[in-house]
Order: structure tokens, then sequence, then C-alpha cells
């Protein structure tokens, strides 16, 4: 028998996934709290859109409101993808819980840690992790949603699947082996290395997209900019080295030589601004490109500052290394979302 798939949040990410494996023919439910979204999705499905003409096209998976959950009753849920912002993981995943099968289990698809959140509602074990790295995905209107990168394929792996605990099980296998029919994907026995790096690569990019209203790339030529980034790598690096975190590599460079730049070794420095300087060509749609704290500051929406470098500048703190630039960084795009500052490239100068 099939399973029975369910994904809380059918937004960018969640919607990109759970449109992708419904077209791949997976029994797919998606829940959203946006009445416009499930309605445009019930008329005409989910427009999904990539770099490549292949990767066009309208998927129908089943999606229904949050207010109409109770109808998941006659059928108990596999699998549920929670794909909700962090600070909505505990809602969210009390909201799918008692519509689990007896061996059913929660999947966070999200920024951040949030595993923890997941297990204290559902139990340990009952909650998987899956890590998308360097996918970038935008709703950018009700039922329309773009991939604004090129697919990794061989060259670099986007899901990766794993168990808190580390081993691998018949289920993360079967996690990797579907989301492969979408991007390339593979199980890990490192998902809190794979966390804490995916938390990196965030804590340098989001909050900086969204304080100073540029896309991706234009940060990343913007030479104060990109030093500021890696100063940004360099604290968390350190913090999640001092938590016991094995880290992979971020942006496609060893977590060491990123820590070293930061703290001025002149070579590994020269090293990490070629790599994250941006290459003519490389991304076609580098111009509309924006992580999601950036949509979310353009959409007037609440951002996940206080789960990237706020947690991280508590961690830090938590172990006795400290972060200034992430504290700073979030005061400012605290104060961006509250509209007392404009995003603007000035609010980094200093």
């Amino acid at each position: 028998m099939s399973k029975r798939i369910v994904i809380v949040g059918a937004g960018a990410l969640g919607g990109y996934v759970g449109g992708s494996l419904a077209h791949l023919g997976h029994d797919i439910t998606l829940i959203d709290p946006w009445p416009e979204h499930v309605e445009t999705i019930r008329a005409r499905g989910l427009e999904l859109d990539g770099a490549t003409p292949e990767e066009k096209f309208v998927a129908r998976p089943r999606i229904i409101h949050i207010t109409e959950v109770q109808s998941l009753a006659k059928n108990p849920v596999d699998i549920a993808f929670v794909a909700m912002k962090s600070y909505d993981t505990a809602w969210a995943t009390a909201l799918i819980a008692p519509y689990l099968a007896a061996e059913g289990f929660v999947v966070s698809l999200q920024n951040c840690l949030n595993e923890e959140t997941i297990a204290g509602i559902v139990g340990w074990g009952r909650t998987v992790g899956v890590v998308a790295s360097i996918i970038s995905v935008d709703l950018y209107e009700a039922g329309r949603i773009r991939r604004t990168v090129s697919k990794g394929g061989d060259k670099h792996t986007v899901f990766r699947v794993g168990e808190p605990h580390g081993r691998v099980t018949r289920r993360v296998e079967e996690l990797a082996e579907w989301l492969r029919g979408i991007d390339s994907s593979k199980v890990t026995t490192n998902l809190w290395g794979e966390r804490w790096s995916k938390l990196v690569a965030n804590g340098m990019g989001n909050g900086v997209s969204a304080a100073t209203g540029l896309s991706s790339s234009d940060c990343a030529r913007n030479d104060t900019i990109r030093r500021f980034q890696i100063q940004l790598a360099g604290e968390a690096i350190r913090i999640g080295q001092a938590l016991g975190y094995p880290l992979e590599k971020i942006r496609g460079l060893d977590a060491e030589r990123i820590a070293l730049a930061a703290e001025g070794d002149s070579a590994a420095l020269a090293e990490t601004e070629a790599a994250l300087s941006p290459k003519p060509g490389a991304n076609p749609r580098a111009d509309i490109q924006r992580p999601s704290m950036a949509q979310d500051i353009r959409k007037g929406r609440r951002t996940e500052i206080d789960a990237m470098n706020g947690f991280i500048a508590a961690k830090g703190a938590a172990v006795g290394i400290a972060a200034p630039s992430h504290v700073k960084l979030t005061e400012i795009v605290t104060k961006v979302e509250r509209g007392e500052l404009k995003p603007s490239p000035s609010l980094l100068d200093a």
C-alpha cells in the first residue's frame, strides 16, 4: 500500500516538495492556513517552475485548510512533514499528532533546529529530520511556486535525511528514495551536524538579505557585506564546534577554513571570498533569488531571526563564546520587521 503523506505548510518549500511528490504519484495532502492559496490550488492546481523547462508543471495534490484537519480522522497519516516557520512548529505538530497512524511519524522539513520541539509532542521515536540544502524556492503568489537555483544533481546533495539517534533505518532510506525523485538526496548519520551547518549558512545569508533588501548575489558582491557574512559564519562555526557538532561543508567550503577567514587568516580569507563571490552566469535567476527571511520582510510577515541568528547567539552565550555579529544582526532585522527601520545596505555599514 502507498503511504499516506501529509505536509503541514504548503508554503515555498512544503508546497514545492509536496507538489513534486504528488506529481510523481505519491498520496499527498497539503494543509495550509492561507485561504486564497488553498482555493487556488483546488481550482487550477499548484504551478511549479524551475531553472529548466522540465521543472515547469502543474501538480494536483489534495489540499485542505487547517480548519478541515479533522477530516483526516477517517484515514490515519503515515508520514507528516512539518514545513512551517520554526515559531509555528509546536502548534503545527500538535495539530497533526492526533491523526498519525500507529507507526506514523513526523518529519521536520524546516530551517533551524526544531526536532526537539517536535519530539516533545510526539516523542523521539516518531521524529525524523530532513535538511534541505541550497534549494531556494519562492511562493510568489497563491498557487505558484518557483525554484530560483538550479538542481543540485551530482554536484551538490540537496536533501539530507536523518534520524536524531544517527542510525540508518528503513524509514529514512525510504524518504531519501522518494526525495531523490525531486533532486539529489542521501541518508545522513550526522543529522545534528547537518542541521548546524545549514544554520550557519542561513545565519550568514537570510538575515543579511532581509536587513539590506538585496538579493543573495548582490549581498555577496558587496565587499563590506561579504566580510560581515564571513564574520557571521565564523562565529557560528566556533559555537557549533564547541557544542560538539561534526560540521559539514558550508557553501562548498570546509567549515574550519571559513572560521579561520573570519579570524584574519589571509589565505583562508582569500579562499573564502573567492568561493562566496558570484560567478557570472552561474544562476540565471540570481536577480530574483532571495532567502526566506527576505521574502518574509517583503510580505510583511514575522521572520525566523530569533530561531536563526538569535538562537546562535544564545547558544554561544551558553558555551561562553561571544557572537556579537549575530546579536547585532538580530537587533537590526527585528527593527526592520517591526517597521522601525527600512531595509538598506547602509544598516550594515558599521
